[in-house]
């Protein structure tokens, strides 16, 4: 990972984000203690000066979601550092975590489940903590992403090792929402690695954002990253479903899809027109095609980022800057297609069926009493309809100025501001050319134009294949056998005498050998060995990854001398205790341990079975459909509250509240 007190621009407001994080956890903390006191209190006296404090609380969460906004927008940061006339991406920011003790509980599942020594595997929880811290601070490039993945990865394999699917062994994970800046804390391993995977999009766009779009490659490079974050944020939305953090919801995965997409297609129109955009009949029908196809996808983000639930979380001045995006790139085809209209004029030799053809294309319709091939053949006619057009790009830069006016975060974006003042006075200029005495008689209204694209942008899966990763517990066994799910007997010590120079039992199995056809009157078998026993050791020497051949090459090198195997044996994983999650919530009182929440349970009635209850955050894509944050804070109510009989950690004060 990158170095953390670096002073670079991107980890100045990470650390910002972190502070914020920070600010916002002690002021729910606050509301959340007040709501309480509110519910609880029956003096009027004391009900209004704790409604008072609400309300200051209150503000003071809108002012702090605000600054988080800022940050949110701060996208000049993220751009290439040349110089560059273009509309800023928009990239994400890494969720941020907190610190993660993986010692004290590996080392106690390892003593405990596997009956190893717990001290020898010190190392091996060092490197994957390192790796952990290390992937709060990735490089934005290739290698950032490499990490990030070899992280992702190599949690399959500590949640097979250490967390069986039947009790939590105390390592409680705590994420902060990129938007909201609100904590999420859970037990549960698919937590973190929703996270991670999250980050792992997110700096994709990162990398984005960063590449040269002056050059050919840059471009191509943007439009790969883009695409790659849509691929990872699409298989988060399709993987993990009931996530509790706003930013990992299936609708708000949906939205940022759609926006990496649209990105991804602003960078196309930029390759294309990247080497100059001549002044032809055909290219200038291509382009205006291809700028409409651009104007389309924003508008399409923009109506998504207004829809419920997203709207409420989203920052206002991506919404806005996607609707300035649409306008603005819709302006552009208007002017593509006025400057064909007015600047060529079909000549004898041009192929005017082709020009009518493609003339067509672009509309859906015409207004009335035109047709297409009169206006290319009319030079007055091509005119008015040219200069129809002018006055809807105009129309349409103006709208895309006017929203940038209004929104503060985009007003104080220097070159988002000269973009959109450029391109107005562009087509102002082609109108004031066009201007005569008889504009009065001219009533056409230009028709919308049909956006349409040769370049195909969709989103590209994640490949964690092409990233290898070992094992950190590689010396525990292979994974299939080894695992948490699997529960073993402590190793057993046999001490075989084979005289005869016989076994008295075969082996069969990958690794770990496993023991069968046993004879029992053998002296392994009187001295304690079992049928499907497992050997793990040969005179102490570790064979978990030895094969048959292997294990007896060992067991025939010693002859006819004395020697001890280690054997385990599998115990039936049925007994297991509750499988409910204790989660822990801003807007609850405290935090419920496992043992407390099945004794409450069991004390209020022995006889009612209990609800399966899903998770927060299901592996799968079962419930899809149900899908849905489930995440909320309370908020301040002025009339008293029934106090709920039962508190679950599945629900919390107030559902029906909204995050701010």
């Amino acid at each position: 990972g990158c170095n953390p007190l670096a002073e670079t621009g991107r980890s100045k407001l990470q650390n910002q984000r972190a502070l914020l994080n920070q600010q916002i956890l002690r002021a729910v903390r606050m509301r959340a203690g007040a709501e309480n006191l509110l519910r609880a209190t029956t003096n009027n006296k004391v009900r209004e000066q704790v409604l008072l404090e609400l309300s200051f609380v209150n503000s003071d969460l809108q002012i702090l979601k605000e600054e988080l906004e800022g940050l949110n927008i701060s996208v000049e940061v993220y751009q290439n550092a040349e110089e560059t006339f273009s509309i800023p991406l928009v990239p994400l920011g890494l969720k941020e975590t907190k610190d993660v003790d993986f010692t004290l509980p590996l080392k106690d599942f390892i003593l405990e489940h596997y009956s190893e020594d717990s001290s020898e595997y010190e190392d091996e929880i060092a490197d994957l903590m390192d790796l952990r811290q290390a992937c709060r601070t990735p490089s934005r490039d290739e290698a950032g992403i490499e990490m990030l993945i070899s992280y992702f990865l190599q949690l399959g394999y500590v949640e097979n090792r250490f967390f069986p699917p039947t009790r939590h062994i105390g390592v409680l994970f705590t994420w902060y929402d990129s938007f909201t800046g609100v904590p999420v804390c859970q037990q549960n391993l698919l937590l973190e690695k929703a996270s991670v995977l999250f980050n792992i999009g997110a700096l994709y766009t990162q990398i984005g954002t960063r590449c040269n779009r002056q050059t050919q490659a840059g471009l191509e490079n943007a439009v790969d990253a883009f695409q790659k974050a849509a691929g990872v944020l699409s298989y988060l939305k399709e993987t993990f479903t009931h996530t509790p953090s706003y930013d990992m919801s299936p609708a708000m995965l949906n939205v940022l899809v759609k926006m990496m997409l649209a990105q991804a297609r602003e960078c196309v129109f930029q390759q294309i027109g990247l080497s100059g955009i001549r002044n032809e009949f055909f290219t200038l029908v291509k382009m205006t095609q291809e700028v409409a196809k651009v104007g389309e996808v924003y508008l399409l983000v923009n109506t998504a980022m207004n829809q419920e639930p997203v709207r409420e979380n989203i920052p206002y001045s991506w919404s806005k800057l996607a609707q300035i995006k649409s306008d603005h790139y819709k302006a552009l085809a208007h002017y593509f297609i006025a400057t064909i209209l007015c600047d060529h004029e079909l000549q004898p030799s041009d192929d005017k069926d082709q020009q009518e053809k493609a003339l067509s294309q672009l509309y859906d319709y015409v207004p009335e009493g035109l047709m297409v091939l009169a206006v290319l053949k009319d030079k007055v006619q091509r005119k008015q309809l040219g200069k129809a057009h002018l006055r809807k790009a105009i129309v349409y830069h103006e709208e895309a100025l006017r929203v940038c006016g209004l929104c503060k975060k985009l007003r104080n974006i220097e070159v988002l501001q000269e973009v959109l003042t450029a391109a107005h006075k562009r087509s102002l200029l082609k109108y004031a050319q066009q201007e005569t005495e008889d504009d009065f008689l001219s009533l056409i209204q230009a028709p919308d134009i049909l956006p349409k694209t040769e370049h195909k942008i969709e989103t590209i899966a994640p490949q964690f294949s092409k990233v290898k990763v070992k094992d950190f517990f590689h010396k525990l066994g292979p994974l299939t056998v080894f695992s948490a799910k699997q529960r073993w007997t402590a190793p057993r010590t046999i001490r075989l005498h084979h005289e005869t120079g016989e076994l008295g039992f075969s082996l069969k199995g990958g690794s770990p050998v496993q023991v069968y056809c046993l004879d029992p009157v053998c002296s392994a078998a009187s001295a304690g060995l079992k049928e499907g026993d497992y050997i793990v050791s040969i005179g102490g020497m570790d064979c978990k990854w030895l094969g048959v051949n292997e294990v007896l090459e060992k067991l025939q090198s010693v002859g006819k001398q004395p020697m001890e195997l280690d054997v385990i044996s599998c115990q039936d994983t049925a007994a297991s205790l509750h499988s409910k999650s204790a989660t822990y919530s801003m807007g609850m009182q405290k935090t419920y341990s496992l043992i407390c929440l099945a004794m409450d349970e069991d004390k209020i009635d022995q006889t009612k079975k209990a609800p399966l209850k899903l998770p927060f955050l299901s592996w799968g894509t079962k419930n899809r459909q149900k899908a849905a944050s489930t995440l909320c804070l309370p908020s301040a109510v002025a009339g008293s509250s029934q106090i709920k009989k039962k508190l679950s950690p599945f629900t919390l004060l107030n559902t029906e509240s909204s995050l701010y």
